[in-house]
């Protein structure tokens, strides 16, 4: 075998050598990057010995009025020992009435219940529909009732009213707001095409 063969040779292995690792560098790459895209997404549902926790949380309801009741959140937990009930973490919910406007409601927090849909909202609490808007820490809403409860540090903004108050109550059906002042025992109910100012009593 003479010099210009065995370079010959040499060069081809030395070029084969290259390619295979070229080859397996890329492929095992490659591979590394499919598996991390591929990986799954942070599971919806996570499990724990005394919780269930839930992700993306959405739930529609209705009553046999036509009215519609959603209410979602980041995240869901059920507590074992009480599989009734969903304690809920930022929450927005809709109600959508059959011949009225809708309803959007705001909290930090939540309490729900996923038999008959009672719903507490506490802490940041934001209730908001045309022209008016309610702000306060504890909101109870029931659909059964049709009737929401808010109370601690409650502030009304409405069409040219202001009011703090220590609790409202909103009949859901109707539109109808009682205004309670317990300090002073003072009680103003009023309709929401109604113009009424109520000085905080504090």
């Amino acid at each position: 075998m003479n010099k210009k063969t065995l370079l010959q040779g040499l060069l081809v292995f030395l070029i084969t050598l290259i390619l295979l690792i070229f080859y397996a560098k890329y492929f095992f790459e490659r591979n590394e990057v499919v598996k991390k895209n591929s990986a799954p997404k942070k599971n919806e549902v996570a499990l724990n010995n005394s919780s269930t926790y839930i992700e993306d949380v959405d739930y529609v309801s209705s009553d046999n009025r036509g009215n519609k009741y959603q209410i979602t959140a980041e995240q869901g937990e059920i507590k074992i020992e009480n599989s009734d009930m969903m304690f809920l973490t930022n929450v927005i919910a809709y109600i959508f009435m059959e011949d009225s406007s809708t309803i959007k409601i705001t909290s930090n927090f939540g309490k729900y219940n996923l038999k008959n849909y009672h719903t507490i909202f506490s802490e940041n609490v934001i209730v908001t529909y045309p022209d008016h808007k309610i702000t306060g820490e504890y909101l109870d809403f029931s659909m059964l009732k049709n009737l929401g409860t808010i109370s601690k540090n409650v502030i009304y903004n409405g069409n040219k009213t202001n009011l703090f108050a220590d609790r409202v109550e909103i009949n859901l059906t109707t539109k109808d707001t009682k205004i309670f002042m317990n300090e002073s025992n003072i009680f103003e109910d009023f309709h929401e095409s109604k113009k009424v100012f109520v000085e905080g009593t504090k």
